[in-house]
């Protein structure tokens, strides 16, 4: 007996059968259309976030902090071990004043776009430390082959400061921006970033490197005499910036390959960027093997090396700013902001403009505010136009769109409390 079929739009569910899987399949009936047109967006801009990116990125802060607190046991371990806690001490002291200039420019070069301060620690400790762990292994690995093999101690030290140190410590080193864009691939634009995280990476390995080189300095001189004021100003003065030049070409390779969002491209290009920093940290340390004048080769290769990579990045700096100033001329045409705020938002000269007159007003914490989500914003959009949205660049964009409008409101509605106070008195009326 054939049954009756049940109305479409009953509450009674309609079965139907599935031939190919020889399965039934349970289809609810369809909403209502004002409940359709309801649910055509999500309720809550948290539903627009997938968790499991999430979990994702906390899974790797947390296994990123097990791997780095070993890596500081081991380094702490082996100054207080074989360098001792007084001399590690005063190393380290003299160590933090080439580290603050490497932090100081880091802070010029991430200004623009800021990256998340959480990331910028795990770049700075995986160098100080993890990259350490590596170089330390491969010293006592290598002297062991070395000593067996009979090689004369001139020869020795030639080769692991020419061939093996480069590659160890730029593939250490680089290993840990690669993962950096592996894990958190939504944070890395481009090649700025790349040179941001490079630059700390670098930053803190030089600053673990520091404490031995000055520590064990003073343990040869027995005070602090002029040969641990040279070695002081040779790498804390003249040459802070050493090992954050080497890795920077690695960071500036996978910057490349970040502008495409893929994880093969990233490896890839990782390879490609060591091979320059490899050979520039072998041309650093194989010229004092045949070279009597430090200074003067200091001045005529270092100097203008250094000068042509500090230009490099202004005009990538430049880059970011013409397309901050692209991507948000689109939401303005949009009617997201006022034409005339992207000239403001998108220039340097605009930005300092535009926080000193909120300083002055008592309105300073907004604008920078303002300027954050804005800046956020043009290069997420950036990443949806270069089809990087999958790796959630949808949802950050609806969040960033919401906190924009929350900022320019709130800088709309604030009272200029230094220029209320400070107005002068009208007039007095004419006779």
């Amino acid at each position: 007996m054939a049954q009756a079929t049940p109305p479409e739009n009953s509450a009674t569910a309609t079965v139907t059968a599935h031939a190919a899987q020889n399965q039934t399949v349970h289809l609810p009936q369809q909403a209502p259309a004002e409940v359709q047109a309801a649910t055509a967006t999500t309720p809550q801009l948290i539903f627009d976030t997938d968790p499991r990116k999430r979990n994702g990125l906390l899974a790797a802060v947390i296994v990123s902090g097990v791997v780095l607190g070993i890596a500081l046991l081991l380094v702490v371990g082996y100054f207080l071990l074989f360098i001792g806690p007084g001399l590690s001490f005063i190393g380290a002291i003299l160590a933090l004043i080439p580290l603050a200039i490497v932090l100081f420019g880091v802070y010029w070069i991430d200004r623009w776009e800021p990256e998340p301060r959480l990331l910028l620690i795990i770049a700075f400790l995986w160098g100080a430390t993890v990259s350490i762990v590596i170089a330390l292994i491969a010293d006592v690995g290598t002297s062991y082959l070395y000593a067996a093999a009979g090689a004369d101690q001139n020869w020795t030290v030639f080769l692991q400061s020419v061939v093996q140190a480069p590659i160890v410590e730029e593939g250490g080193k680089g290993l840990g921006i690669l993962l950096i864009y592996l894990v958190a691939r939504r944070y890395f634009d481009g090649p700025v970033d790349g040179i941001v995280f490079a630059a700390l990476v670098g930053g803190g390995f030089a600053f673990t490197e520091n404490i031995q080189y000055f520590a064990i300095q003073i343990a040869e001189s027995g005070r602090l005499d002029f040969a641990v004021g040279e070695i002081f100003f040779i790498r804390g003065i003249l040459s802070p910036f050493a090992h954050v030049m080497f890795s920077a070409f690695t960071g500036f390779f996978i910057g490349l390959a970040a502008r495409k969002g893929t994880a093969l491209g990233g490896i890839l290009f990782f390879f490609v960027g060591l091979i320059p920093a490899i050979l520039l940290h072998a041309f650093w340390n194989g010229v004092l093997f045949f070279i009597y004048d430090f200074y003067a080769y200091y001045v005529v290769v270092q100097v203008p090396l250094f000068a042509i990579a500090v230009l490099g990045v202004i005009l990538l700096r430049r880059r970011e700013a013409k397309m901050t100033q692209l991507r948000l001329g689109e939401y303005a045409a949009a009617g997201w902001f006022n034409g005339a705020e992207v000239n403001t938002l998108g220039t340097a000269a605009g930005r300092r403009q535009a926080k000193a007159w909120a300083r002055q007003r008592g309105l300073g914490a907004v604008m920078k505010e303002y300027i954050k989500d804005a800046t956020h914003l043009a290069f997420t959009r950036n990443r949806i136009v270069s089809g990087r949205d999958r790796i959630g660049s949808q949802a950050d964009e609806a969040l960033l769109l919401a906190q924009v409008s929350e900022s320019r409101a709130r800088l709309a509605a604030a009272v200029p409390v230094v220029a209320t106070a400070s107005a002068a008195p009208p007039p007095p009326p004419a006779a």
